[in-house]
């Protein structure tokens, strides 16, 4: 398995701060979300192009570092128009330009379940869904044309909020540029005594289809879910990355709810549940 975390795990810094910064990891990629790393240079929508792109690229790779996929999450399903079309807008400029950053993908959230509901407070899951067919079809169709792929990443409360929904927009948008970006803790949500069957349905039906993975855990706090470093809470970690290792070997994995000093000893736990592959 391939390593990694999002890039402003270690904060948002000038660009040659950050990948110094990130070296310090056994770390083999990056999440990049361009605006949240990066302090010293302006990447927002109009700015990029493919010398900026290539040149932020140089640094990680100088680094040793792939950025394995850019962050660029949207929310899709704005009821509002104009804001809507804005963040299309920066998702497609992230798309035209991941090759340059030497990234293969670019990933998103699909927005609340409930973003609708004060419009069409009858029908508001069936026009959110609406909203999310018309925006992922926008979308995959300038994926194909530059190359990359997709990566869309369900949530318990949000649109994609089930394996069965995400499996539904993939066979609505047939596109072969879409992915998934598999969460299981943010997938399973408040249903962890059902944390198995969510996971064994989405490899399931999608299992083919993933092409990255972001881990953490499941603790409860005040007899609330909340999540945190992986490895070390509820969720069945180890018969996760076994699953992992059956359908989708060498995947990234990138970790998500953890601080800089605890990356090395997390990678080490997982690593030692499926033994890496140099």
């Amino acid at each position: 398995m391939g390593y990694g975390t999002l890039a402003h795990t270690v904060g948002c810094l000038p660009l040659k701060q950050l990948t110094t910064t990130l070296q310090q990891y056994n770390i083999d990629f990056v999440q990049l979300a361009l605006s949240k790393a990066i302090q010293d240079i302006d990447t927002s929508t109009g700015k990029l192009s493919p010398g900026l792109a290539s040149y932020i690229g140089e640094q990680f790779d100088k680094a040793g570092i792939r950025i394995g996929v850019l962050g660029c999450y949207i929310n899709p399903i704005h009821p509002d128009p104009a804001i809507r079309r804005t963040e299309i807008n920066r998702f497609k400029e992230h798309l035209r330009y991941a090759r340059q950053f030497g990234a293969p993908m670019v990933a998103t959230e699909t927005g609340a379940l409930t973003n609708w509901l004060q419009q069409e407070p009858i029908h508001y899951i069936e026009k959110g869904w609406e909203t999310l067919h018309a925006t992922v079809q926008e979308l995959a169709e300038e994926a194909n044309k530059w190359g990359v792929s997709i990566g869309l990443e369900g949530v318990s409360n949000h649109t994609l909020s089930t394996p069965d929904s995400m499996q539904r927009i993939l066979e609505e948008v047939p596109s072969s540029t879409l992915g998934v970006v598999f969460d299981p803790c943010n997938m399973i949500g408040e249903e962890v005594h059902l944390q198995d069957e969510i996971v064994d349905r989405a490899f399931k039906l999608y299992g083919d289809r993933m092409i990255l993975v972001h881990l953490k855990d499941i603790y409860y706090e005040d007899n609330r879910v909340r999540h945190g470093i992986a490895g070390k809470g509820l969720f069945h970690t180890e018969a996760f990355m076994a699953k992992l290792q059956q359908y989708k070997p060498m995947i990234d994995i990138s970790l998500e709810e953890i601080t800089g000093p605890e990356i090395n000893d997390t990678i080490a736990l997982l690593s030692g549940l499926v033994p890496r592959q140099d």
